[in-house]
């Protein structure tokens, strides 16, 4: 199971950690040095993409001299995301005339069906809220 816990900081902020013990700081378009929300999630897709497509490249023997990518989207309404687009960019090695079709193929296969966080947002994932019994 994947968990990430979310937590108001003392100084008013917010901070994402999961179980091993890597932060990240979250808040509001305002807040300088934090992510949004909205940023997480396309850093989510932009890095589920990117951590799966290196070492299939590089199994097939072709190790990408640069390999990055920037995920866009814009908001269509207060609440909702339009689509969201992948854009790499990629530096291919020198000499290696196969690194382009293998890099063009493993990628569209991630992006099509191997990465979880891409997949969650094509498909329906249902999310369940659980609060506190607070009644006493």
């Amino acid at each position: 199971m994947a968990s990430v816990r979310v937590e108001r900081t003392d100084d008013g902020g917010f901070v994402a950690t999961n179980g091993r013990g890597a932060r990240v700081a979250v808040g509001g378009s305002g807040d300088d040095g934090v992510f949004t929300p909205v940023e997480l999630l396309l850093a989510a897709l932009g890095g589920c993409e990117i951590v799966t497509v290196e070492p299939l490249t590089s199994e097939r023997g072709h190790r990408l001299v640069r390999l990055a990518a920037t995920v866009e989207a814009e908001k269509v309404a207060p609440t909702r995301l339009g689509a969201i687009t992948v854009t790499y960019d990629v530096e291919l090695p020198d000499g290696d005339e196969d690194a382009a079709r293998v890099f063009t193929d493993v990628a569209h296969r991630v992006h099509d069906n191997h990465c979880t966080v891409g997949r969650a947002l094509r498909e329906t994932t249902p999310t369940e809220q659980v609060l506190p019994d607070l009644a006493r």
